[in-house]
């Protein structure tokens, strides 16, 4: 591979063409603003992990919280 190739990639917010070096402050985004476009998104859950749906009961049994209550 030649050292001189360029490596573009797509800025996965707006998919503008952004050069893959240290020049580029914000690879893989274009700009601070597609950046905190996608860390918004994150924030919002707009993009989540998948994971098993769980209920309320399960995420709070009452063993858990005598555990909690006794560990304070």
């Amino acid at each position: 591979m030649n050292k001189n190739t360029t490596t573009l990639v797509k800025c996965p917010t707006c998919q503008k063409e952004v050069k893959w070096s240290q020049t580029s402050l914000y690879r893989p985004f274009c700009s601070k603003r597609c950046q905190l476009i996608d860390l918004g998104d994150w924030a919002t859950e707009e993009y989540r992990i998948p994971d098993k749906d769980i209920t309320e009961q399960e995420l709070w049994n009452e063993q858990d919280f005598a555990d909690f209550v006794g560990r304070h």
